[in-house]
């Protein structure tokens, strides 16, 4: 192992020795003895200033080897806590890589079921485009049917009205030469001057009955030309309320045709986020575990470290105080720890 002489001590060069060199105990147990060797290896003559300086740079000495010892220690300590950084940095690289190694491989067959989704939905929106074709056209259908029967109902009726007003006014008028001719025939059979009476009586009368006639055919136009208006204008309404009717439908199937696509799109989304849901739960769970693994390794570690350097504070104290040898004191603490001396114990 090739060393570098600094005052009191030596140390590894290079950073791999250097590390294996400071996690040992024996190693660091020697450093200390090392230099301790060689600080007591100091004489002087304390009635001198000469003498009593030999021990104060012998001591400041020791305080500046503690110092180089440390900061090695402390630029060990920063290389190695990169280390993880490092680690962690190549890790999270080959995680992003493979993870898009693995979509890019799955890809095909993500497009696959991406296209039977969408062929899904498109037979689905034809098939209900096709129902809602078919019920316009049955609906057209009936509503046609309907109002050709309406129309022809009401140009039946009017032919009927005008039949009805005509026969009317026949019999109205047959009747009417019949009166008069029989009032003729009576005139004549009466005396000359009853006559001139019944003829003034049966003009007065005529004109009366013309008055009424006209009258009943005057208001028999006017019920025939209402008939006619309310018949067109129920044809009309009717006409209306299929078109109505007719548009509501063709509105109610678009509206449907775009609720379904509307829907396989809706779950075509929700499909995909649950599958980026379930790879962001499983990275989740995945760093997780890695967090409680790392903070298991750091508590076991510290508690580790904790026992070492209690272990190291009980070594160094039953060899500076009670003048055990570094062998006698090891084996001192081991039987402690075992619990093989009684009333002892060391508590950590």
């Amino acid at each position: 192992m090739e060393s570098t002489e600094l005052q009191l001590y030596s140390l590894p060069e290079s950073s791999t020795d250097l590390e294996a060199a400071f996690i040992s105990e024996d190693y660091t147990d020697r450093l200390i003895e090392e230099v301790r060797s060689k600080a007591k290896s100091v004489v002087g003559d304390l009635n001198t200033a000469k003498g009593r300086k030999a021990y104060i740079s012998m001591a400041a000495t020791v305080r500046s080897s503690k110092v180089a010892i440390d900061d090695a220690g402390k630029a060990l300590v920063a290389e190695m806590k990169k280390r993880p950084a490092l680690v962690d940095a190549s890790r999270r690289k080959i995680r992003e890589a493979l993870d898009e190694l693995a979509i890019e491989i799955r890809q095909p067959v993500t497009d696959w079921e991406a296209e039977q989704e969408r062929i899904k939905a498109e037979d689905k929106f034809n098939a209900d485009h096709a129902e809602a074709l078919e019920m316009n056209a049955a609906f057209d259908k009936a509503l046609a049917e309907r109002i050709e029967s309406d129309h022809e109902i009401a140009l039946l009726m009017n032919d009927k009205i005008d039949r009805d007003r005509a026969e009317s006014a026949r019999i109205a008028e047959q009747q009417r030469i019949e009166y008069e001719q029989r009032i003729a025939r009576e005139a004549e059979e009466r005396a000359k001057r009853e006559a001139e009476e019944k003829a003034q009586r049966e003009r007065e009368e005529s004109a009366r009955r013309e008055a009424e006639l006209k009258a009943k055919a005057e208001q028999a136009e006017r019920d025939r030309i209402a008939e006619k208006e309310r018949a067109e204008r129920q044809a009309k309404e009717s006409k209306e309320r299929a078109e109505r009717e007719a548009k509501e439908q063709q509105e109610r199937s678009e509206r449907l045709a775009r609720e379904a696509k509307e829907n396989a799109e809706r779950e075509k989304q929700e499909a995909i986020e649950a599958e980026r849901r379930k790879a962001r739960e499983a990275e989740q769970k995945r760093l997780a575990e890695e967090q409680r693994l790392k903070d298991e390794n750091e508590r076991r570690q510290a508690d580790e470290n904790h026992r070492k350097r209690i272990g190291t504070d009980v070594v160094n104290a039953l060899i500076n105080v009670v003048g055990l040898n570094r062998e006698q004191a090891i084996s001192t603490l081991t039987a402690i720890k075992d619990g093989s001396v009684p009333h002892t114990k060391i508590n950590y």
